[in-house]
């Protein structure tokens, strides 16, 4: 069986998810789910101490470091050749989230073997799927990675049945809100598919910077605040800071567990919005509660 490390929560997931958890061998800091991985040797960590500032004050401390071309995070390099990884899971997409292509490429590259790397980009739901089945490929587990596919897609297939006809929510979801940013990349396709039109999404793209006259203008019938990388209890927070939205029904959301991670809960994260979108159309079918609806002055 092929020895795994992950730098990236979302591949964490997949590889529990495929039956292989068993095979990874270090983790990122941020890999946290599912219980257990924290036992794990971490192999990176944030180069950039972030811990009790406010989001703009994150947002500031993340720009000028990228500006000054310093990384986002420092890899153990001696601990990453001790463990011998015969597959890394990284990403290429996003350089706050997990270290770049170049960054491992330097790390591993006097290793006396070298390790198939795995860089998860996706874009779009679709993408995400098919992520799911190349870790499958890589790690010997293709049969499983199919099986996933096809649950994530009935389950979806069912959220998209129960809000047929229903008419579309107007939603504004914001990715970040000091500075304020649209959700981007797979979030608006997820929003589309629970039966919801976000105007200022960018499916498939980045997020965009943009300001509170441009969330009103989008007269939104519903918020979602969700943080990237935070959890519930944070983007609950956060949601109270937040300036008048008008009649707007606005909701904190686990980030970390749905909408950050573009994984093997992307099912369960359309048929969190579903509910909220549509709630005498869509029950929330599981135990925990990962949102909060809010009160806003």
């Amino acid at each position: 069986m092929p020895r795994i490390v992950s730098f990236l929560p979302a591949g964490t997931e997949i590889a529990h998810a495929l039956g292989a958890g068993a095979e990874l061998v270090g983790r990122s800091h941020e890999c946290d789910f599912p219980a257990g991985v924290e036992a794990l040797p971490i192999v990176s960590r944030p180069s950039l101490a972030l811990e009790g500032l406010s989001s703009e004050e994150t947002d500031k401390a993340v720009a000028n470091h990228m500006a000054s071309g310093a990384s986002m995070y420092l890899i153990d390099e001696v601990l990453l050749q001790e463990l011998g990884p015969d597959v890394i899971l990284t990403q290429n997409l996003c350089k706050v989230c997990a270290p770049s292509g170049n960054e491992l490429s330097r790390a591993v590259r006097d290793f006396p073997t070298q390790p198939v790397i795995l860089f998860l980009t996706p874009r779009n739901v679709a993408e995400i799927e098919q992520t799911i089945l190349d870790v499958g490929a890589a790690l010997g587990r293709a049969d499983a990675a199919q099986a996933l596919v096809a649950g994530n897609r009935e389950r979806i297939a069912k959220v998209v049945d129960a809000i047929s006809g229903a008419p579309r929510r107007r939603v504004v979801f914001l990715e970040w809100t000091e500075p304020l940013f649209c959700g981007g990349h797979w979030v608006p396709e997820m929003v589309r598919l629970a039966g919801g039109h976000d105007p200022l999404g960018q499916p498939g793209a980045d997020s965009q910077r943009m300001t509170w006259d441009d969330v009103r203008a989008a007269s939104p019938e519903i918020v979602i605040v969700s943080p990237c990388g935070f959890r519930l209890e944070q983007s609950i927070e956060l949601a109270r800071l937040l300036p008048d939205v008008g009649e707007a029904e606005v909701y904190a959301v686990d980030a970390n567990a749905y909408y950050a991670r573009p994984g093997p809960r992307i099912a369960e994260a359309v048929e969190l919005l579903a509910h909220l979108f549509h709630p005498e159309r869509f029950a929330w079918p599981h135990a925990h509660r990962p949102w909060k609806r809010m009160s806003v002055a």
